[in-house]
């Protein structure tokens, strides 16, 4: 035979209230209910509990059982408390990948609201480029990413469009394209030394792609591409988003022709079920997200072809 919980439970309340009586009103079940719900479970240890005539004194045995016992159901206590706030979003863990230029200028502020609300989740934040975040989402690493969907046609992936981010031209402030702050044409970006990055792909199909073949240097890491910029001997395309607030040595140009934008927003699986917890995530980022004006969200952008 099994023991079963309510013989630990009758055990405990015998043991707290002194007795069967008075433990039987606290539990609301016959004296004699109890009386043989400790019985079985001293059948099923193969000692008594309590002292034979004495029902509220403990046989050495019950002593060394107590203390075991009220561990064992005080973690029962715990993992049943512990899964009804996860049931209803307030314990467990999140997942989230994310472009880095998102993960460091939006998601944060995301993460604190919804730590404000839900203080025991976890929550677990992974940046990488639009392929790796679609990668890991596609693996089930995560439960939503958040960046720019490269396989809008894709029936498995469901994106949620909720900012436009422009493309423009980063070089030195003190570079001759630095005047035109209102904007530039690509042409004019062809008697400068370009430098290719992963969102240069953005001017693929577009007359921008000749860019690519004066280029001298083809840089990934975002940080390398800043220090390699800051040197003043190259200039390159980037996302508004990917470019540093109040960056000291470099400035951000709009790219007026082609005028490209990139569209961010919130990729999940469309028949995955996801916790309470992610799904509160998700309807927090996008309200936060939504309320960011880089620049008009239109159904023309959203067509532009995108990283």
């Amino acid at each position: 035979m099994d023991i079963k919980l309510q013989q630990l439970k009758y055990f405990l309340l015998v043991v707290e209230h002194g007795g069967f009586r008075s433990a039987s009103v606290h539990a609301n079940r016959s004296q004699a209910a109890l009386s043989t719900s400790v019985k079985e479970l001293d059948k099923i240890l193969g000692q008594r509990l309590f002292e034979a005539g004495h029902k509220v004194k403990l046989t050495p045995f019950g002593e060394v059982c107590l203390p075991k016992i009220q561990h064992f159901m005080k973690q029962y206590q715990d993992l049943e408390s512990d899964l009804q706030a996860t049931a209803i979003g307030q314990r467990g863990k999140i997942r989230i990948a994310s472009v880095p230029s998102v993960a460091a200028k939006l998601i944060p502020q995301v993460m604190a609201s919804f730590t404000e609300s839900h203080p025991n989740v976890e929550v677990s934040l992974i940046d990488d480029n639009a392929i790796g975040i679609e990668a890991r989402l596609l693996a089930g690493e995560v439960d939503f990413a958040v960046g720019h969907c490269l396989h809008r046609n894709d029936n498995t992936v469901d994106f949620t469009p909720l900012l436009s981010d422009p493309l423009g031209v980063v070089c030195f402030a003190d570079h001759p394209l630095a005047c035109f702050s209102q904007g530039l044409s690509w042409q004019q970006l062809r008697a400068f030394p370009f430098i290719i990055n992963g969102t240069c792909q953005l001017l693929e199909n577009t007359p921008a792609r000749v860019l690519f073949d004066h280029a001298l240097y083809s840089v990934e890491n975002i940080t390398s591409l800043f220090s390699i910029l800051e040197l003043g001997i190259g200039i390159t395309t980037l996302p508004k988003l990917a470019f540093p607030f109040n960056h000291q040595k470099l400035t951000w140009i709009p790219l007026n022709d082609p005028n490209i934008e990139r569209i961010i927003g919130i990729l999940r699986f469309k028949d995955r079920q996801v916790s309470p917890q992610a799904d509160a995530f998700y309807q927090l980022c996008s309200q936060e997200l939504n309320k960011i004006n880089l620049s008009p969200l239109s159904h023309s952008s959203f067509n532009q072809e995108t990283l």
